[in-house]
């Protein structure tokens, strides 16, 4: 019997984050935020997963681009020594 595509998302979540390669993220947003985040996906040609991740890592780069090693430790949660 063929799988419906609720049980092939769900086999494709699971293969994921057994494969080391993503771990789940459940979040409410705005519907404001929902339709721009399918905008841009859609324009860009890519999933909204991929567009997610393209945001929150450019966003990365761009706020530690100007630390220093101390404030970069700081923010990826290691101690800094005195």
């Amino acid at each position: 019997m063929a799988m419906t595509n609720a049980e092939k998302q769900a086999a494709y979540r699971v293969r994921k984050i057994k494969e080391g390669d993503g771990e789940r993220l459940q979040a409410v947003i705005s519907l404001h935020a929902k339709r721009a985040l399918e905008r841009l996906s859609k324009h860009q040609g890519i999933t909204q997963a991929a567009m997610l991740e393209r945001l929150i890592l450019d966003e990365q780069r761009r706020v530690t681009a100007s630390m220093d090693a101390d404030q970069h430790r700081v923010y990826v949660g290691e101690a800094v020594t005195a």
